[in-house]
């Protein structure tokens, strides 16, 4: 087993195609480690960008993260490698109205966001405690501390999400393994095209955050050990102020950035200019 354990530390991340999971596994590789990436969009560009920024072995699997299935493919790719740090980013979007949404669209956020996640940390994470040593960051979102009104499902998974990696690394304190949380906010990927959200204010007006920026502030927090990290200061007055603010005065305001059409008051030639798409993942 003694050949398993690589000359160089082994980073798994999940939704490395683009945006913030794109940048991690660019730090990472910055930092020297070797990669394990995956997501299901084409990864052939992404990864020719890893290896230039240092790793020397990049494997990539374009598979579904929402997938029980995809995600033993994944682990079928360590070939029983150690993996010394695991960044669970992969996630899904969905706006507009819950009772105008297809139950399959429902089901893909949860099965992404939540189940997918789970399923490929307690694959990860059962390593790291018998070896007692490994560090994980899940991305999570301010999201989950707001009822997100045209955002249901979504801010309801990452409440999950937000939650849970708060609970496990609990469980874990004495175990050598440390799990921390990434909460961006509105952040400058392809998350607001791919869930269906550029007619809407948050998707069109509003300043966003880079997305360098804040997988750099979540890798710094996981080589630390840190328990969670907000991204961003307006991300920060956002989180107080839905932890004091009415449970409905927080989904009123949400509903005012996220209601379907609610750019186009400001930009009534959006409708030529960015035609909507299908739902389709985020940070993938």
């Amino acid at each position: 087993m003694d050949d398993l354990k690589a000359p160089r530390p082994l980073a798994v991340v999940t939704g490395a195609s683009s945006g913030i999971g794109y940048h991690l596994a660019c730090i990472a590789a910055a930092h020297g480690y070797d990669l394990v990436v995956a997501a299901d969009r084409p990864l052939e560009e992404a990864v020719a960008a890893f290896k230039a920024a240092g790793a020397e072995r990049v494997d990539a699997v374009q598979t579904e993260l929402a997938s029980r299935q995809g995600i033993d493919e994944l682990m079928a790719r360590l070939q029983g490698r150690e993996v010394d740090a695991l960044c669970a980013n992969a996630g899904h979007g969905l706006g507009g109205a819950f009772l105008e949404q297809d139950f399959q669209d429902v089901q893909h956020v949860i099965d992404t966001n939540v189940t997918g996640t789970l399923y490929l940390i307690q694959q990860v994470a059962r390593g790291m405690t018998a070896r007692g040593q490994g560090r994980i960051l899940v991305t999570g979102s301010i999201a989950g501390f707001q009822p997100g009104a045209f955002h249901a499902v979504y801010n309801g998974s990452k409440a999950f999400v937000d939650s849970f990696a708060q609970a496990l690394r609990n469980e874990m304190k004495d175990s050598g393994v440390t799990v921390s949380l990434l909460m961006p906010g509105p952040t400058d990927t392809e998350f607001f095209e791919r869930a269906d959200l550029l007619d809407t204010k948050v998707g069109a007006d509003m300043k966003k955050d880079d997305p360098a920026m804040v997988a750099r502030m979540g890798f710094d927090a996981m080589l630390k050990g840190e328990a969670d990290v907000v991204a961003g200061w307006k991300s920060k007055l956002q989180v107080v102020g839905s932890k004091v603010m009415p449970a409905q005065a927080v989904a009123e305001a949400h509903r005012k950035l996220a209601e379907p059409g609610s750019a186009k008051h400001n930009h009534p030639e959006y409708a030529q200019v960015h035609p909507i798409g299908p739902h389709e993942d985020n940070q993938s």
